[in-house]
Order: structure tokens, then C-alpha cells, then sequence
């Protein structure tokens, strides 16, 4: 018997000796990152008026000092009542849910608010005996070196309470339509009773156990001295307002478009690329003007604009700031959850003559003068290299013309000459200094009439650095984002680089306003009534048209194009005197850019140097005659 009995100490001793190893040796982990996770929020450029929440939990983390006490003791209540003098752990209550466990095969906790806290915490969901040890020596770990304020404000910004809410802020909100900082103890002692079986006992559900749940918090309150009297009387069963929960809400129609530009673009940056920034409980506020954005899609959505587009036609749309590279709004599509192919960033389509602003800037590079300069603009013509004529459109010929009236006719023959004279690769490349991300064919003479697929953003971002006075400040929708704790951790960069000379790309400027004044998008221009450059532009077989064109501060682009059932590129249809869609961007483009600079002050562009001559530096840059 002395045996048995020794062997029984020594055991126990040696099991008391581990215990002690372990709880000597413990560090408190870092926190579990379910815990903490909370959803990031997406604004507006106001800074008030929210565009969704990329996902993660619907959390939002508090500083529990802006709490009445009333909140954390109605929980102590209703969880823990001996939670304030405690050790972090209940040993009867253990030994109770172990016995019952054992004996019944069931699971009960035996849990404080401390080993609740160390488990939801720091471990994650623990039912393993060993794993409630270690969260046992843990929460007494945290009993001996946090605050109870401190374990007791994580447990509340960490628990579930139904209604998707995870903490206390959520939850008063879901529940109450108010902040947690304004919970009447009403308020706070019903979140504090549902808190075991809050999606069972959710007034909504059961209101009888919910008001059964009330009457217990309400009760020990006042018998634990958190209460008078007089205030447990007055406690009477609060109203909730009511609640759908509703799945992915935030990413259906077409704020679904921005919010996952807004998390690419973050991912995209040294701050963010290795960070859940989902999870993060991050404020970002967008450069996604509202009103704008808005306007923005009522004009290109088919759903909206009234214009009466065939069924499969596809537009994107973006305007931006040239001179903080802000992206003020853009057209992706209607519903992301539907497509999620973007189509002002990911989608291509044959830009057309829109390209020829490149031919045109490395024509002023080489000392062509934009107005004194004669190019053969008839039609048709041959080509070094070139088994058939290139025509203009229409076969229409021009004469001899300069570079402005080549640029506002669009004149084909006049910019295959150019680009014969600088070579397709510096055509190519000066469009990538530009902005023109997308690969390009640098060995065709035809890259200047727009062959090579291009995104929305690749034109807006090119003809920004153009109207930015050859600045290019790289296009973005993120304007800062702040931690849940306020602090600032990201600010967009607005530098650019120098990438063209002033004023040459003030020339440019100064001969893509001819394609406004009196050239292809006169009509837009007339329509919009303000000093406006850009240029249009249609695909190879009519498969797309589109429209760029700018002021100092606004560019703007509009595309459409007609996709088959494989993805291939088709011609567009007619419709409504639309021929093969020509003419239609300049409408989409007249609408949105009059209404979006209504309100605002005339702008002028900078003048620029007239620094060409005929002939440009060698004397060989078109004649009277042609080249």
C-alpha cells in the first residue's frame, strides 16, 4: 500500500514539476490572427462615405476606455463574476467539466474570461486536454503580467455575438444601430447574456430566452454591486433593430470593380505586398471622386445611359487627375460578381488612331514643326516593305497638310510616313514612356494606327503624361490608408518623371486640340464647350472605337468593343445611326466630361515655344511634295 502510495506522490509530483517547467517556460504567443482580424474598410475621396469592406471579419477593434463601465461588468456578469480578484483560472470549474466530460462523453467549458481570452485570443478554438492545459497555464501566464482592463477589452473586441458581429463595437451596431461607446446598460446587459448562444438567443430568434438571459445580467449586476437598485429597476428588455445578414454585399455591382483595384493596387506596393490587407482593419481612402464616379456609370452603362447598345457590346471608361495621377472615376462594368473582368484595367481592345499621338511626339522630338511642316496626305499610298497601299479613311485624300491638320483628320498616310521616318520601335517606345504598359509591336510600321491590344488605363495613363507637360505621375485609386488605430501608414506617391520635354509635349497638346476644334471629335468638343485635347480613334476592321481627351486637370477615356463567345475581337454592329459604332465613344465622352467640368473655372494650356522648322533638324521631314 506504501508502494502504491509513493508511487502516487511521485507521479504527482512529477506531474506538478512539468506543470511547473511548462508555466516557467510559457511566452505569451502572438496573437491569434483570427482575433484580431478585422474587415478593412474602402471610402470615397470625402473620407466619410464608405465604398465597402474588402472582406475579412466583421470586426472592428475599439479602445474599450470610451466604453461606459457598465459594458465590461454587465459581461463579468454574465461570464466570470469572479473575474476581477480571480487567478485567470477556475479549478473547480474545471475539475467539474472534466468530470462531466469523462463521465457523460459530452464537453462543457470550465472557462474564465481569462482562458476564453487566451484561447480566442492567442491558441484558436482548443478541445484537446492537452491544448485546455496549455491554455490553463497561458491564462494564468496572462493573469500575472496583463491588466484585467486589458484581457477584458481584448475579450470583448474579440468574442462572437451573432448577427455576423465579431466584438463589441460590431455587435452595437448590428444590434442597436449605435456605436459600443453608447450602449444604455439595457443595451449592454442583453449583448452580455447571448453571449454563449448568441445566434439562439438573439431576441430576434427567441425572444423569451433573450429576455430570460436580460433578467439574470440585470440581476447579478445589482447583487454584485454594479447596479442600484433604483437602475436594475429601471432595466427594462431593450429593442433591437432588425437585421439580413447578406454574403460578399460589398463586391456585387460595381463597387466590386474598386474594391479589388484598391486591394491589387496595395498589393502592388512595398508597404502592403506581404500584409493581409483584407484582415487588416485598415481605413484606405480612394481618389474615387463620388458624385463623379457615379456620373461616371450612369453615362457608359447600358442599364442606364438610355442609348440603345446591342446586347454584347462592352465600354470602359476612366477619368483621372494628369497632374496627381488621382483616377477620379472609371467604368468597369456593371456587376462584378457577374464578370470580374475589369473593363477600364484588364480588358483590351485595338485603339486605332489614338496611338498616332506617339508618331506625333517623336516627329517634334526631331524638329518637325506642327504647323509649318507639309506632309503628303494623299491617299493611297505605298510603303517600303509593304505588299499593299495603306488608304485613309474612306480612301478620303487631304492634299498637302501639316502635322495639326494631319492629327485632328487623322490621316493615316501622313503618320505610316512619320513612323516609316522614326522607326516602329520608337514609335513603341515613346508610347511605353508614355504609359503604355501593354505589349506593342515595335517591328510594325502599323503600331501608329493602333494594332496592339491596349487597356483603358494604358491610353488614360499615356495622354495624362502628355497633358501633365510630359510629366508622367503614375495613375492610381489609393489616396492613404490608416491602421485601426488611426495612425498613417500609406500615402499615395504624386512625384512623376520627367519622361518627355515640356514643351514638347505641350505641342502635342497644342496639335491633338485640332481632332476637338474641327477634326474627328469636333462634335464632342463643341458639345463639352471647354479648351479640350485628345484624339479618336477605330480599330482595324471596325472591331472597337474609342476617345481620349483632356483639359489641364481632367483626361478621360472611353472605349467600346464587341467580344465573341471565345473572347476574339468582332466588328461592332450599327445601331441608332451608329456605324459600326463610330461616333459612339464621343458621345459617352461629351456626356461625362460636360457634366463632371460643369461648375468648375475655364482652363487654358500652357503656350508652347514654336521651336520646329519645315523639314524638321535634317531637312527630310515632309515637302510640299510628300516624302
Amino acid at each position: 500500500m506504501r508502494h502504491i502510495l509513493l508511487a502516487v506522490v511521485l507521479a504527482a509530483a512529477a506531474c506538478l514539476g512539468i506543470l511547473g517547467y511548462e508555466y516557467a517556460t510559457l511566452v505569451i504567443p502572438q496573437p491569434d490572427a483570427f482575433a484580431v482580424a478585422q474587415a478593412s474598410t474602402v471610402y470615397y475621396s470625402d473620407g466619410t462615405t464608405p465604398i465597402g469592406k474588402l472582406a475579412g471579419d466583421n470586426r472592428h477593434i475599439i479602445d474599450c476606455s470610451t466604453l461606459p463601465d457598465y459594458v465590461g461588468n454587465a459581461i463579468v456578469a454574465s461570464e466570470n463574476r469572479t473575474f476581477w480578484t480571480d487567478s485567470g483560472i477556475d479549478l473547480r470549474g474545471i475539475a467539474r467539466a472534466l468530470f462531466t466530460n469523462v463521465t457523460t462523453g459530452s464537453r462543457q467549458g470550465g472557462s474564465t474570461i481569462t482562458q476564453q481570452y487566451a484561447e480566442r485570443y492567442y491558441l484558436g478554438e482548443t478541445t484537446t486536454y492537452p491544448g485546455k492545459v496549455k491554455e490553463a497555464l497561458l491564462a494564468l501566464k496572462i493573469a500575472q503580467t496583463q491588466s484585467k482592463s486589458t484581457v477584458l477589452c481584448n475579450y470583448m473586441n474579440t468574442i462572437y455575438f451573432g448577427r455576423g458581429a465579431y466584438g463589441i463595437e460590431e455587435a452595437a451596431l448590428r444590434y442597436f444601430g449605435v456605436s459600443a461607446s453608447q450602449l444604455t446598460i439595457p443595451q449592454a446587459a442583453l449583448l452580455a447574456g447571448i453571449i454563449p448562444a448568441p445566434n439562439s438567443w438573439d431576441p430576434a430568434v427567441d425572444a423569451t430566452s433573450a429576455q430570460q438571459r436580460f433578467n439574470r445580467v440585470i440581476s447579478i449586476m445589482r447583487d454584485d454591486g454594479y447596479l442600484t437598485q433604483a437602475e436594475a429597476d429601471a432595466a427594462t428588455m431593450p429593442d433591437t433593430i432588425d437585421y439580413t445578414s447578406t454574403d460578399s454585399s460589398d463586391f456585387t455591382g460595381s463597387n466590386g470593380y474598386l474594391l479589388m483595384m484598391v486591394e491589387d493596387e496595395l498589393k502592388s506596393t512595398d508597404a502592403f505586398k506581404d500584409a493581409d490587407i483584407a484582415n487588416g482593419g485598415y481605413t484606405i481612402i480612394t481618389t474615387i471622386d463620388k458624385d463623379k464616379q457615379a456620373l461616371m456609370q450612369q453615362v457608359a452603362s447600358p442599364a442606364t445611359n438610355g442609348l440603345g447598345e446591342p446586347s454584347g457590346i462592352e465600354t470602359g471608361g476612366m477619368s483621372a487627375d494628369p497632374r496627381t495621377g488621382a483616377i477620379i472615376a472609371i467604368y468597369a462594368g456593371d456587376d462584378y460578381q457577374s464578370k470580374q473582368l475589369n473593363n477600364a484595367t484588364q480588358a483590351h481592345y485595338e485603339p486605332g488612331s489614338t496611338m498616332k499621338a506617339f508618331s506625333l511626339i517623336g516627329a517634334i522630338e526631331n524638329g518637325v514643326s506642327v504647323d509649318s511642316t507639309y506632309f503628303n496626305g494623299n491617299s493611297p499610298q505605298t510603303f517600303a516593305g509593304l505588299e499593299k497601299p495603306v488608304a485613309n479613311y474612306a480612301n478620303k485624300s487631304y492634299g498637302n497638310v501639316t502635322l495639326t491638320q494631319a492629327t485632328a483628320y487623322s490621316v493615316n498616310t501622313v503618320f505610316m510616313r512619320i513612323t516609316e521616318k522614326l522607326g516602329p520601335a520608337s514609335v513603341a517606345q515613346i508610347a511605353h514612356d508614355a504609359g503604355i504598359s501593354s505589349t506593342l509591336s515595335d517591328d510594325s510600321p502599323f503600331v501608329t494606327l493602333g494594332i496592339d491590344g491596349v487597356s483603358v488605363e494604358d491610353v488614360t495613363q499615356a495622354y495624362a503624361t502628355i497633358a501633365n507637360q510630359g510629366t508622367k505621375v503614375s495613375l492610381h485609386c489609393v489616396e492613404s490608408v490608416k491602421d485601426s488605430s488611426g495612425v498613417m501608414m500609406y500615402a499615395a506617391p504624386t512625384n512623376g518623371t520627367q519622361v518627355f520635354d515640356a514643351n514638347t509635349a505641350n505641342l502635342a497638346t497644342q496639335a491633338l486640340r485640332g481632332p476637338m476644334q474641327f477634326g474627328t471629335a469636333r462634335a464632342a468638343g463643341a458639345s463639352v464647350g471647354r479648351a479640350m485635347a485628345g484624339k479618336t480613334g477605330t480599330a482595324n476592321d471596325n472591331t472597337a472605337e474609342s476617345i481620349v481627351g483632356y483639359t489641364p486637370s481632367v483626361v478621360t477615356t472611353f472605349a467600346i468593343w464587341y467580344p465573341g463567345t471565345d473572347g476574339s475581337a468582332q466588328t461592332l454592329p450599327s445601331w441608332n445611326g451608329y456605324s459600326y459604332g463610330e461616333g459612339f465613344p464621343n458621345v459617352l465622352y461629351a456626356k461625362y466630361m460636360k457634366q463632371a467640368l460643369a461648375g468648375t473655372s475655364a482652363e487654358s494650356f500652357p503656350q508652347p515655344t514654336s521651336t520646329g522648322i519645315a523639314g524638321g533638324s535634317d531637312g527630310t521631314w515632309g515637302t510640299a511634295g510628300g516624302m
